[in-house]
């Protein structure tokens, strides 16, 4: 059932709304707030691709 929801790539919760997402060296990340979304950024920007 919820095997196809994908996880937030920091905390791991269900990714319930779109928008929270950024492309990097490994591939798609989705997180499930703006919160996650930040903090990854923080600690990975050399990953993230613009």
């Amino acid at each position: 059932m919820n095997d196809q929801i994908p996880k937030c790539a920091l905390c791991g919760l269900a990714v319930e709304i779109n928008g929270f997402s950024v492309q990097t060296s490994d591939g798609l990340m989705r997180f499930c707030c703006a919160g996650c979304l930040s903090v990854y950024r923080l600690f990975n920007g050399d990953k993230i691709i613009e």
